[in-house]
Parts: structure tokens; sequence; C-alpha cells
């Protein structure tokens, strides 16, 4: 227990004492935000803490992630000199290795990302893999990788020196403290209750762990995190096993070692993990562990003494079976909650905590003082998941596979299986008939291809896909005849109210005030000049508009305009996903078969693009806009729910003789890529500019009224592209026979010069077609025909790089 008094008000209040809120409190402080109470229900580490495993890595798979977990290594490493606290940090280095063609390919595409974010790391042999870590087998390995900077720390002291750095700088932590309750002021923080007397406060942190969803819940904030039962052993010595013996994972065995008082820790994460359904979780349990179960971690012991036949004789002292918290993605969870003001969760690390922990309490604190991140976040935000994710059965069912994939052989465009189908458009049953195979976003069914009848299922392949051919005959119609894309899964927004046209005008920067049926494509920006989104503005009356943003956006873009929001304005936002659906129709034949069931006239001169109006579509009222995401002719089609079945069969009644084929999501990605339409989350983020990304379609920077963002976006462009730091530029594959996935790194000459965000089969190039960023000084300099390689699962491709038109 803290020697302070007990306060009444602190600024920030922290709930968790773990190494996730002590991080957070520890970079508090860091940035100068003394007045921060950090309040425990137990002891410190009392939660999972204490029993993690202690593996600190840093390959991450994008640049921002990689960038934390090597600020996590350099805290780990320098803290015990700051604090005078050990922290057993020991940069033993690590070894993974493969068991198969395919693992190796992935471990050497892995080595490329890793290198061109700045980490060491190396391809080594099975016979090298044996001479970093004696006791290993290694006839039956197809080789592994080294990365020398990676370790091992202690959890319970490396938590107990960030808790003294953060006191030192004059954070108070209150141990045995449980928080009971959360005031709130119209949808604000206000303050905390417990036993021992309320605190008022003006932020407040979610770090509570496997019971962040739980504590969230008493504020109405969703957390979907859920635990489940993880193991490993604890041996007694073994002879060769040494201090500096680096951390080993063999994911194809779904294991991982670590020495530890001159014995071995194993522990792994099993094809099908068995989630702890225990509801509440009793804020007594500290320092507890669960019943062994042996059956539960055979699979990982089998493949334990496989590796390392030491193991069958080493003595076991003890099988741990301790709950760690998982999330529906596998991703943690940071941010600020849509749900509530100045309300923030740092939870959610699937068994990772202390490997991340470090980076990510520095950025939750850079988070909280700026008021919103410094960089690009979004795989671990809180806002990527909606409300419908606290639901527990489905997050038991789902943690039983996400921990499992942790070490799985995750295969290009792997769908998760588990909780689906969740969110369906009507369409769903009709489409399914038809051989739709689809994926899931945000909980939506959306179809990724249609599969011929009789034709097998396609295989999991690193290589060229077995759907391809059917993808290409759907791109074929989509540019030579006509294509439906059911694009239900849309976003959709009412933004209306008498200040609705000005406070849009001061969020977009694009220029929303146009005349009633006007469709707008435009940015949505932050103070630096970066994306938020990419969204398009219908105008529905004087008052009254439709945003269109992505299908995984709504809980993202619904807060961020939400907390722009001023108490004075006039303004309602209402989510009407549900209620509405959007039937495209793409091609050069489009307007041919819209001309079937419409009666309307459609034709440009009463329907130009980005224009949208009420049309009759066979018996029902629909909204068509003339618009196309691939390029082209095409028309969008904003169906009411109840009628977008009866609006489907017309369409298709319709358009039988006219090469009318429906299509999926891979086609429709395809073909924007080879028309460089940007993708947010792929080209467009947080931390690219309009400059960067080479987008200015959605931004006016000269309309009269002010917009976010604009300030920053004057700045660059006073400094010119000299300073760019990045470039988005397209790229064709030169062998029509490589099949690239997207992620992979560009070189020229042997040297690193940016990477791949978004790749698919270019329908008119007869090859793969990307997009991608060129960073430094090839940013700052015209591209054209650059001859480059593409790091294909380590192995050099030859592409062409231009500059994105």
């Amino acid at each position: 227990m803290s020697t302070h008094q007990f306060p009444t008000h602190a600024k920030i209040v922290i709930v968790g004492g773990g190494i996730a809120g002590c991080s957070v409190a520890y970079h508090l402080a860091k940035l100068g935000q003394t007045d921060v109470v950090l309040l425990e229900q137990g002891k410190l580490t009392s939660g999972t803490t204490w029993h993690a495993a202690g593996l600190v890595g840093q390959m991450r798979p994008n640049r921002n992630m990689t960038s934390m977990s090597k600020y996590g290594i350099e805290l780990y490493s320098s803290l015990e000199a700051e604090t005078g606290l050990a922290t057993g940090w020991k940069q033993c280095g690590s070894v993974n290795v493969a068991r198969t063609p395919e693992r190796m390919k992935v471990l050497r595409k892995q080595i490329a990302l890793a290198r061109s974010f700045g980490v060491e790391v190396h391809e080594i042999t099975p016979q090298e893999v044996g001479e970093r870590a004696p006791l290993l087998r290694t006839d039956d390995l197809v080789g592994g990788i080294w990365i020398p900077g990676d370790g091992k720390a202690n959890p319970a002291d490396l938590c107990m020196s960030l808790a003294k750095g953060a006191r030192q700088r004059g954070v108070k932590i209150f141990e045995d403290i449980e928080v009971t309750g959360v005031d709130l002021d119209e949808g604000r923080v206000k303050g905390v209750k417990t036993k021992q007397g309320d605190i008022q406060c003006d932020i407040l942190v979610n770090c509570a762990g496997q019971w962040a969803r739980q504590f969230g819940q008493l504020a109405g904030v969703n957390v979907p995190l859920y635990s489940a039962e993880h193991y490993y052993i604890v041996t007694d010595k073994i002879e060769g096993i040494h201090p500096m013996w680096p951390v080993v994972r063999d994911p194809d065995g779904y294991i991982y070692y670590k020495e530890e008082v001159g014995g071995l820790v194993m522990g792994g994460f099993e094809p099908v993990a068995k989630p702890w359904n225990v509801h509440p979780i009793p804020s007594s349990f500290q320092f507890q562990l669960l019943d062994e179960d042996w059956d539960q971690f055979e699979i990982l012991m089998v493949n334990a003494i496989q590796r390392t036949p030491c193991l069958e004789t080493a003595k076991v002292k003890m099988l741990l079976n301790g709950p760690e918290s998982f999330t529906p993605d596998g991703n943690f969870i940071l941010g600020e909650a849509p749900e509530v003001r100045n309300y923030f969760v740092c939870a959610g690390f699937n068994s990772a905590g202390i490997a991340n922990s470090g980076g990510a309490g520095r950025l939750m604190a850079e988070w909280i003082v700026g008021g919103e991140p410094s960089v690009d976040l979004w795989d671990v935000d809180v806002r990527r998941f909606g409300a419908f994710t606290g639901n527990r059965k489905a997050l038991s069912e789902r943690t039983a596979e996400t921990l499992g994939l942790h070490y799985a052989m995750r295969w290009p465009r792997q769908e998760l299986q588990t909780v689906r189908p969740l969110r369906c458009s009507p369409l769903y049953d009709v489409l399914a008939a038809k051989g739709a195979e689809f994926g899931s976003k945000n909980g939506w069914e959306r179809v990724n291809y249609f599969k011929p009848a009789g034709s097998p299922a396609a295989r999991d392949t690193l290589d060229r896909p077995d759907w391809l051919p059917w993808v290409q005959a759907e791109q074929k119609a989509t540019r030579e005849a006509v294509a439906l894309y059911d694009q239900s899964s849309f976003s959709k927004l009412w933004v209306q109210g008498p200040d609705a046209l000005s406070f849009l005008q001061h969020m977009c920067a694009n220029d929303i005030d146009v005349v009633i049926g006007k469709m707008v494509y435009t940015a949505l920006l932050n103070d630096r000049g970066g994306f938020e989104s990419d969204l398009t503005v219908i105008r529905l009356a004087e008052e009254r508009f439709m945003v269109v943003t992505g299908s995984g956006q709504t809980t993202r873009d619904l807060d961020w305009l939400q907390r722009h929001l001023t108490p004075d304005m006039r303004v309602y936002i209402n989510d009407v996903t549900a209620q509405y659906c959007v039937l495209s129709l793409m091609g050069p034949r489009a307007a041919e078969l819209m001309s079937r069931v419409c009666p309307d006239n459609l034709s440009p001169q009463h329907l130009a693009f980005a224009q949208t109006k009420d049309i009759d579509v066979g018996h029902a009222k629909v909204r068509a806009a003339r618009m196309s995401y691939v390029g082209g002719p095409g028309y969008e089609l904003y169906v009411p729910v109840e009628m977008t079945r009866h609006v489907y069969l017309a369409l298709q009644a319709a358009g039988a003789d006219l090469g009318l084929r429906d299509a999926g999501y891979y086609a429709l990605d395809a073909l924007r890529i080879e028309r460089q339409r940007r993708a947010w989350g792929a080209e467009m983020g947080p931390d690219e500019t309009p400059f960067e990304a080479g987008l200015w379609a959605g931004v006016k920077l000269d309309k009269q009224a002010g917009f976010k963002g604009k300030k920053a976006l004057l700045e660059c462009k006073a400094k010119g592209p000299v300073l760019l730091d990045k470039k988005l530029v397209k790229i064709l594959v030169k062998d029509p026979n490589q099949y690239l996935w997207g992620g992979e790194p560009l070189n020229v000459n042997g040297r690193f010069v940016g990477e791949i965000t978004s790749a698919g089969w270019g329908y008119e190039a007869g090859a793969m077609v990307a997009l991608g960023y060129i960073r430094g000084e090839w940013a700052r300099q015209p591209i054209q025909h650059l001859q480059a390689q593409a790091e294909l699962w380590g192995v050099p491709i030859d592409v062409v790089i231009d500059e994105a038109i």
C-alpha cells in the first residue's frame, strides 16, 4: 500500500497494476503528468503479469508496431540503471525454426520486412540452429532465423521497476483498492468509486488485464477480450542449458522455450484453446493458478519432446496453468473508448504483454497527453470493434480459435472461422446458393469470390491461388459486360440538423456545400494532415446528409465525427448501416441493364457522374448514384433492406443476356488497384497525407470554409516535395507467372526503398499490379520505369515502379 494519503482527486486514474498499467503510469510521468494515481485491486503483478513467460521479441507485422517493440527492448535494457531495481533483462537473442518449406517462406518474408524496419535478423541453417540452441533436434528442420536483439525478462521484476520509475516522478500507487464504479457526466469521465472513497478525475485508463472487459461494463465501454487457460511447464536443471540460451520458437509445433534457473520453460499455443468460462472473474483471483490439464497440454508436450528429446527424462517441476486474455482478432486494444470521453483502454495483449507493454505504455501516454495518437495505430485501436463484439458466447468461441492462431501457419487472406455467419446481407442465402465464398469484415459476411459449381475448394497456398481464374472471370465481366457486387456492408451514417452543413464543412477536406443529390468524395484529416478516413457524403436535403464509409470503419468514423461536436451544435448523427443495402452495378453494359428495370431517364445528362436521385427499380424505390469504385461506368444503388432481394432478382432477370455476373471483393480490390484507387487502411491512414498518397480528389484547399488539417497541408505545400518522406507509386510485376499478396518490401540494387501496400491481378495488364510507398530520397525525385525488385517470400522478383497517377 502506498504511504500517501488516499486521494479525493487526480487528473488521471489508472486502474490495474500489471505491467501495462505500470508502463502507462511510467510514461505519463516521463511526459510531465505527475497528478496520476494508479489503483490495483490486489498487489502489483498479481493478475496475469506474475505468471507471464517473459519473452521479448521485436518482429511485428508493420512498421509502427515494430517500432513500438524495438522501443520496449531499449527501455527494458536501460530501466535497471534508472531505477536501481533488477528487471531480469537478458539480450539472449531468439531462434525461430521452420519444419516445412512453406513456413520457411513465411520466415523469409519476415526477415525482409524486419530488415526494412531496421531490425537485425539472419537466416540460419538447421546446423546453425543447433549451434545457437544446443539440445534442439534439427535433422527435421528446413531452416530458421536468428534475431540477436531479442531477449527475455522477469515479468514481476520488470513491472516493479516500471512502478518505481513512475513513483520517482510523482505517480501515486495504491494496492488493495478495488474500483467498484465509474462516475460519468454527460458522457465524460468524472471519477471512480472505491470502498476507500471516491476519486474525482479527468481521465481514466483501463489497464485491468483480463478484468478489462467486465470493468469496462461499469461505464458502458466495450472491451472485447476473453480469458483462456494458458500453459507452460517448468523443468529442473538440464545440462547444457545456460542463462544466455536463446528464446526458441517452433511455430509448426506450436511451442516456445526459454531458459530459467538452468532449466527450461516450455509453453505454447495449442490449435484449439480452452476458454476460461468464468464470469465475472472474481477480484480475489490474485497470484492464483488453475488446475493442471495434461490432456489439453498433450499436443504441446508431444511436439516439445520431438524438438527437445531431453524433455523425455527431464524432471518437470510444474505444469503452470494461468489464464490470459485474448481478443477477437489477436491484436491488443489501445485508445480512447468511443462510448465515453476521456476513458482510455490499454489491454488485451494476447499473452504478449511483457514484450509489448513497454512500447504500448509510451504510445498510450502520448495519446492521452496529445489527444490523438502520434502514429497510425489502427490495427490495435479499440474503435475497430463494434458493440456486438462484446457478446460473451462469441468471445468464448473466438478465443478458442485466436489463441491457436498465434503460431498456426497463417495463409494469405486466411479467414477466421468461428462466430460466423453473424451479420448478413438479405442476399446471403441467395449468393451462397450460387457458389459464393464469403469472407468476414467487421462481422459482415462479404463475398470474396464465386466458385463455379463442381469445382473443388481453393487450397491454402503461398503461390498462385486456385481461385484466380474465377476472379479473373468476374473482372472480365466488370470490364467488358456488367457485374453485380453486393456491398451492403458499407457503413452508413446520417448527419442531420440545422448545423449539419457547417459541421461537415469543418470536418471534411472537400466542399460539402453542393446541390441536393450530389455525392462528394472527401478526406477526413487529422491535425497532421493525415487521413483519418476517406468517405463519400451524399446531400439528401438542405440539412440532411448520408455519410458512406468503409465496412470496418463504422465505430471509428462515427466516433471521429461525434468527438468533434460541441454542446451548442445542432447536429444529430445516427448509424443507419443496417437499414440500407448497396448493390453496385459496374461495367459498360450497366446502363443498358438499368434501362430495362428503371423507367427513369438515367442518361449522363439527367444523372451525371457523382449525382444521385431516387428512382424506380422493378417495384421498389431506390437511390441511384452514378459511381464506380473500380473505374469506368457503373451505378451504386442504395436500397432499403426489405426491398433488396426484390431489386437483386429484378436485375438478374433483366441482365441474363447481357453477360451479367455476380462478383466479389477479390475482383473489386484487384480492379481498383489497377486503376490506382487508394484504400483506407492500405494506401491511406493517419500517417499519410494527400501529398504522400498523391490523392487530392478528396481535398479542396481553396474552399472558403476552413477544415481540420488544412493548416498542416498548407505548411506541407509551402515546403514542397523536396521534404517528402514517402510517396505512393504504382508497380507492375514483369513476370505474369509471379503472384504477389501485398506487404512485400521493395529493393533497388539490394537497397530497401519501400514496401507494397496492396496487390492484385491486373486484368488489363495481364500480370500482377500493386500500389506501394517508396521512402527517403526515392520519394523526393520523379520516378518513371524504375527497375526494382519485390521480396516475395524472400525471393526477389523483378518489378517496374512508376509514379501513381
